[in-house]
Parts: C-alpha cells; sequence; structure tokens
C-alpha cells in the first residue's frame, strides 16, 4: 500500500508540473509575468544554500568560526563583484576546503 502511495503520488506530481510546462509556452506570459518570474532563481537559490551552511547535521545552528560561514562569505563577496556563478561557486568551494585542509590541520 506504501509503494502504490509513493507511486500515484509520483505520478500526480510529474503530470502537474508537466502539463505547465508543456501547455503553457512563453508567448502566453504577459510581460509583468515574466519579469516577476525572473526573480523566482534568485529567490530559490539562498533557499536551498542558507539551511547548508548555518544548521549542522543535527539540525542545530552552527557556531560562527564554522568554515562554511568564511567559504559563503568569500562566495558573496565573489558573486556581487564578478556576476559570474561558475568564479562564485569555486570561490567559495576553495576558500572552504584551504580553510579545512590547510588552517584546521
Amino acid at each position: 500500500m506504501t509503494w502504490l502511495s509513493i507511486i500515484i503520488a509520483g505520478i500526480v506530481t510529474y503530470f502537474a508540473r508537466m502539463t505547465m510546462v508543456a501547455i503553457v509556452s512563453r508567448d502566453m506570459l504577459g510581460d509583468r509575468i515574466k519579469a516577476v518570474l525572473a526573480y523566482v532563481p534568485s529567490a530559490v537559490f539562498p533557499a536551498i544554500i542558507f539551511p547548508a551552511v548555518f544548521i549542522n547535521d543535527y539540525g542545530t545552528f552552527i557556531e560562527m568560526n564554522d568554515p562554511k560561514i568564511f567559504g559563503a562569505l568569500v562566495a558573496i563577496i565573489v558573486g556581487y563583484f564578478s556576476r559570474n556563478v561558475i568564479a562564485t561557486i569555486l570561490s567559495g568551494l576553495f576558500s572552504y576546503w584551504v580553510i579545512i585542509f590547510i588552517f584546521n590541520s
């Protein structure tokens, strides 16, 4: 019964999302809706990243001296000035790895 519920929920979710992709075209949307939808990735990305940075595996907030915070700060600064997604990700990862492997040794 559990597997049947999971499969049905997956099918319903797939078709609910696929209909929006298949039926609604870019030409059907107005300029105002397109402008609002342009902000969706900018709003969703921090909601995904910030819990990973500020909450540990046990669900509690991390201390301020955690290397993840410093890596995120470097990534924010690089992202602000460079406006390059790849440079932002690589700088954040590199600074996090440097802090972990060099300063914590």
